[in-house]
């Protein structure tokens, strides 16, 4: 028998034996098969949409708790402490200065709250239970704006329903996930620690006021 040749035998247990290998063989998920897949960080907007954006801006909205303080509340005595930003007040009056309104909804009444924005002269102090959506609508017939020219900054659930209407939803760093997926900025610092600064500051340079602003108080 030639040596290349092999017996019939042979060659149906080899061609059973790579059946049997090729049955074993683990295949692909189908399409339909569940499987896991990485959470992916949500879309931001690139810088130059970003930048107009911020160049429509003619209301800036802000929640007060979590996103102007740190969501610390220190209570004794009857007596209720929050602490603010010193320099996320300042970017609030440069803004005012530039000509653009500022308004707190907050949901939860203080009277710290109400001492803080008469000390900034913020334009509009809204603090009740209801809807932030229905308070903001109501700044905005008043103002004559669309939309497209307010930015709301914010960072909870009581927050997602004007995050998804206003044309720059903003959150802070320690928003939670949820308000941080409807976002078109996160900024890189936290409530209460210079967050509406960088939003103001972004405000401001987008608009051509921030050069002019470091030169007169460079003089």
């Amino acid at each position: 028998m030639p040596a290349t040749s092999r017996p019939p035998a042979r060659r149906a247990v080899a061609a059973d034996v790579r059946r049997r290998m090729a049955s074993h063989t683990p295949k692909p998920p189908s399409a339909s098969s569940p499987r896991r897949l990485p959470r992916r960080a949500p879309a931001r907007l690139p810088a130059a949409a970003l930048r107009q954006r911020l160049a429509r801006v003619k209301l800036l909205l802000c929640d007060v708790d979590g996103v102007l303080t740190d969501g610390r509340v220190f209570m004794g005595n009857g007596s209720e402490f929050k602490a603010f930003s010193i320099q996320d007040g300042l970017g609030l009056r440069l803004l005012q200065k530039a000509g653009v309104k500022l308004g707190w909804i907050s949901a939860r009444p203080s009277a710290v709250t109400t001492q803080r924005a008469e000390d900034l002269k913020v334009d509009f102090l809204i603090q009740d239970k209801g809807s932030k959506v229905v308070a903001a609508e109501g700044l905005r017939a008043q103002l004559g704006l669309g939309w497209e020219e307010i930015c709301f900054v914010g960072d909870d659930l009581v927050d997602l329903g004007l995050l998804r209407r206003v044309g720059l939803p903003v959150v802070v760093a320690n928003g939670i996930a949820e308000a941080k997926a409807l976002a078109a900025w996160v900024t890189q610092a936290s409530g209460g620690h210079g967050a509406v600064r960088e939003v103001a500051t972004a405000i401001l340079k987008a608009q051509g006021r921030w050069d002019a602003l470091v030169a007169e108080f460079s003089a």
